[in-house]
């Protein structure tokens, strides 16, 4: 097994906090809530996204401008435009924001406008990329390849480590199988596993792992239930009209009922979640 900078023996704390803002920690005792479309749409799309989810509370939250798609002709995402609605969103809200890089050309403008750079399942072996991510100064979500092993994700974030980047969080976002019943089969055996063998931050990403908006719930909770440090969602003002995953996106409202749902759920596990305070007054 691969050890170096993520053999807990180096890391005497077992969890390595990852700071997204000022605010927002993965690792630390409450849980990490993170949402929003599969792609930036437009500014109106993202700020009632913003809106709506503050509420709930997400920490923070997702949208893709650059977009990895299996056929050529589908669309790719709105580029830097996507970027500079992410980082109105995120002044006018004091939210902060995550999302996807394709490529080493991509991570300067990307890390001007975002807190949190995301690595996507087919990119999680895409070396010349990570080792670059080393030397950006920012945070990155490192997702689980989708017929990635666990020592094969861990390689992938010590190539991250190694090059000057201690601020990694993973995300099992499902594995491909034999069954299409689910998009993917969410592997929360490696969340267990993962949270033993390395000192990084865990997240769990239901959506891609079911491509089902009716499972997402369910297994959200069960990723916290097993000790993820985080959940990452989809969701979307209008699901249907989604631009790309629709089948897998929860609507605003749902979203909402889900992160207010998990509370309990967190506490019964030694962790918290984020609450509005006026919800606690009521």
């Amino acid at each position: 097994m691969l050890t170096t900078k993520l053999n807990e023996k180096t890391h005497p704390q077992h969890k390595t906090p990852v700071q997204l803002s000022e605010s927002v920690t993965f690792g630390g005792a409450e849980v990490v809530i993170v949402g929003g479309p599969c792609t930036v749409e437009s500014i109106t799309q993202m700020e009632t996204v913003a809106r709506k989810l503050g509420n709930a509370p997400v920490q923070a939250l997702r949208g893709g401008v650059y977009k990895p798609r299996t056929s050529p002709y589908s669309f790719q995402g709105l580029g830097q435009e996507g970027l500079e609605i992410l980082a109105r969103v995120r002044q006018k809200f004091g939210i902060p924001v995550i999302t996807e890089v394709m490529a080493v050309s991509q991570i300067e403008a990307i890390a001007t406008h975002a807190d949190m750079l995301q690595v996507g399942s087919r990119n999680m072996q895409n070396f010349d990329l990570l080792k670059a991510l080393g030397q950006a100064g920012k945070p990155v979500l490192l997702k689980r390849g989708l017929s990635a092993t666990l020592e094969e994700f861990l390689g992938a974030a010590e190539y991250i480590l190694s090059h000057g980047n201690p601020n990694v969080v993973l995300c099992e976002r499902g594995i491909r199988s034999f069954d299409a019943y689910t998009r993917n089969v969410l592997d929360l055996g490696a969340v267990v596993a993962l949270q033993q063998l390395t000192h990084l931050p865990v997240i769990v990403d239901p959506s891609h792992a079911t491509g089902k908006r009716e499972l997402i719930a369910p297994l959200a909770k069960a990723a916290i239930a097993c000790g993820a440090d985080g959940l990452l969602i989809e969701c979307h003002p209008e699901p249907e009209k989604s631009v790309s995953d629709a089948r897998q996106a929860l609507s605003l409202e749902a979203m909402v009922e889900l992160v207010r749902s998990l509370p309990p759920l967190a506490a019964a596990v030694g962790r918290t979640v984020r609450i509005v305070e006026d919800l606690v007054a009521a």
